[in-house]
C-alpha cells in the first residue's frame, strides 16, 4: 500500500497484482505488485455516492502537473472516452471478494465481486464511458461520470468503435432493473 498526495487529493493505493501463470493454484506464490499514481483528479459538483441518478452530471477530469497540456491533444476529436478510477472513499473492510446480493436486493440474484460492478472491489478501480465536452490546457471536461469530487484517475482512453462489443450485449434481467435510474437526470 502506498500513498501519493496532489494538492489538496491524498490517495492510497492498493496495489494492484499480476499473476503469473501457473500461480492460480497457490495463493502461496509471490505475485508482483503494481503500484498505480493518480494521473489527474475529478472536479465536480457531486460528493454524495450514491446509486442513481448520474446522467445530468457534467465533470472536469484535471491533469496532475507531471503532464503537459499536450497529453490531451487530439482527444477532443473522439466523440467519448473511458475513465479509469479509483474508488477512493471505500474503506478497505468494505472490499468484496466473494458474493453477494447487489445493492444488498434480495429479490436479485448473489453474484460474485466480478458479476457486478460495485465500488467495493478488489482493487477499487471504476470504468466509465463518458462523452467529451471539451479539452482545454490540462482540463478535461465530460458528461456521464459516475465519480464524485476528487475521485483520483489513473487513466483516460479514448473510445473506438472497434473496441466495443462486436456482437450483441447478453446481461440478466437483474443488471436492467439496477441500472434503471442510474443514468437518470
Amino acid at each position: 500500500m502506498r500513498t501519493f498526495s496532489q494538492g489538496r487529493n491524498v490517495c492510497t493505493i492498493v496495489a494492484v497484482k499480476d499473476v503469473m501463470p501457473g500461480q492460480m493454484k497457490s495463493e502461496k506464490k509471490t505475485m508482483k505488485e503494481y503500484l498505480l499514481k493518480p494521473i489527474g483528479h475529478v472536479h465536480s459538483t457531486r460528493t454524495e455516492l450514491t446509486d442513481d441518478d448520474w446522467g445530468d452530471q457534467t465533470a472536469e477530469i484535471i491533469l496532475s502537473d507531471a503532464f503537459e497540456p499536450a497529453a490531451l491533444k487530439g482527444l477532443a476529436t473522439f466523440s467519448h472516452a473511458e475513465i479509469l478510477f479509483i474508488f477512493h472513499r471505500v474503506p478497505p473492510n468494505k472490499i468484496q471478494k466473494q458474493s453477494r446480493h447487489p445493492r444488498n436486493n434480495p429479490d436479485w440474484p448473489e453474484v460474485g465481486v466480478f458479476a457486478q460492478r460495485n465500488k467495493n472491489r478488489p482493487n477499487r478501480l471504476g470504468s466509465t464511458i463518458v462523452r467529451i465536452l471539451s479539452c482545454e490546457g490540462r482540463v478535461l471536461r465530460v458528461s456521464g461520470l459516475d465519480a464524485v469530487d476528487g475521485t483520483p484517475v489513473v487513466d483516460i482512453k479514448p473510445v473506438m468503435m472497434e473496441y466495443l462489443p462486436r456482437e450483441p450485449v447478453r446481461q440478466p434481467r437483474w443488471s436492467r432493473e439496477l441500472m434503471r435510474y442510474y443514468w437518470e437526470e
